[in-house]
């Protein structure tokens, strides 16, 4: 396998990962699940996001999503799927991706060979990606690819995510952090979804989100303070590396030149992305 620099895949992934995640913030995204009759965020982001499983039940999603409080995805799952086929919203999210692409970076520059460039990386990144004990990457690798270049390159930026995020998942496990100590832990970082997004989309309570920093505390992973302590510190600086070591084949299979290069042109598009307000303001931070 090739040696690739500290870090880089993870630079990578930093940089691939939203380009698909853009999506379930898009006004696009919500115009086309209402468009088949599914209308509430939650039902919608459950729907979009499961549906490569099939009309799997909430028992699945929530072990699958993690973080997501499972009375509230029984709240929508499986109802959702009397509402439409998972194969329904799979083309309905399609439609969303491409819609939402061409609004942001404009049909000129997605005919461009920086994009199928990058289509071209990121594909052959997901070559190396495995499906075992990874039900969410694995539901989008049987998946056909799309044919254009900029949908090629979101599906691919699909299966980079999932196939990371599912390996996280076993890291959080281990680490012994239940989904609200995850989240609580994640956003001491500063790096993570801020307190108001966690409550208004994961279904859990302000007492749930106190209570969980109230164990990280008697763990002795968080300060009086809400700041992390250095065992804290260290906790999430070791997830994040044995979650490198479980992804890591994708970008050694791609390489150290292909990585940057695809490091270079993904974080050229994110940065355009962010610019055209693909994310909103408040979403990350500790407050």
């Amino acid at each position: 396998m090739t040696s690739l620099p500290p870090r880089a895949g993870r630079r990578c992934h930093n940089a691939v990962n939203p380009l698909h995640s853009m999506v379930y913030f898009s006004k696009d995204m919500t115009e086309e699940l209402a468009g088949v009759g599914i209308k509430d965020p939650s039902a919608a982001y459950f729907a979009a996001r499961a549906a490569a499983m099939g009309p799997v039940g909430p028992g699945v999603v929530t072990a699958t999503f993690y973080n997501f409080k499972h009375d509230l995805v029984a709240r929508w799952v499986p109802d959702v799927w009397n509402t439409a086929s998972p194969e329904t919203v799979l083309a309905a999210r399609l439609r969303a991706a491409d819609r939402t692409w061409r609004r942001l970076f404009g049909d000129e520059a997605l005919a461009t060979d920086a994009i199928a460039e990058a289509a071209e990386l990121a594909l052959r990144a997901a070559e190396a990606c495995t499906r075992q004990a990874k039900p969410l990457y694995a539901a989008h690798a049987d998946l056909p690819v799309p044919e254009e270049p900029h949908l090629a390159y979101w599906h691919a930026a699909t299966l980079l995510r999932e196939h990371r995020g599912d390996g996280h998942l076993a890291v959080l496990l281990a680490a012994g952090l239940d989904p609200v100590e995850a989240l609580y832990s994640h956003t001491a970082t500063g790096k993570g979804i801020s307190p108001k997004w966690i409550l208004n989309t994961r279904g859990w309570n302000r007492e749930e989100w106190d209570d969980a920093g109230a164990r990280l505390r008697e763990r002795g992973l968080l300060g009086a303070d809400g700041e992390l302590t250095d065992e804290g510190v260290a906790l999430r600086r070791d997830i994040e590396t044995e979650t490198d070591r479980l992804d890591a084949a994708p970008y050694e299979h791609l390489g150290a030149a292909g990585v940057e290069r695809l490091t270079e042109l993904a974080g050229g598009h994110l940065a355009q992305a962010f610019t055209e307000g693909a994310f909103p303001h408040d979403l990350l931070g500790k407050d």
